[in-house]
């Protein structure tokens, strides 16, 4: 018996420029030149010179965060609470933070 809906998966590269071309009219090739060009502003606005945030506007907001360090601890197994492991440290550390901005919002 074949199911009713087909699974939903997100859209590859390949399919996002071809839709991305066929939605405005551009070669492939102009597309993907855009994405990169976009992948490269990114890649600038956080960078250790850049401004260490990057907006999508409408869409999203990509900021950099520094994360503390975190001391060594102990603590129970999970599972047998008896045994007592230590995790280790963890250095200070960038992370990346994406915000949805309010037109995706009302998008979900």
């Amino acid at each position: 018996m074949a199911k009713d809906t087909a699974e939903k998966k997100p859209l590859t590269k390949t399919q996002l420029v071809k839709a991305l071309a066929e939605a405005t009219g551009l070669k492939k090739a102009d597309v993907e030149a855009v994405l990169n060009a976009l992948t490269e502003e990114v890649k600038k606005a956080l960078s250790p010179r850049g401004p260490g945030a990057f907006v999508l506007p409408g869409l999203l907001k990509i900021k950099k965060a520094k994360t503390k360090p975190t001391p060594a601890r102990q603590m129970p197994k999970p599972g047998k609470p008896d045994e007592i492991i230590t995790i280790p440290a963890k250095p200070a550390r960038n992370v990346v933070r994406i915000r949805a901005l309010k037109q995706l919002k009302e998008m979900v």
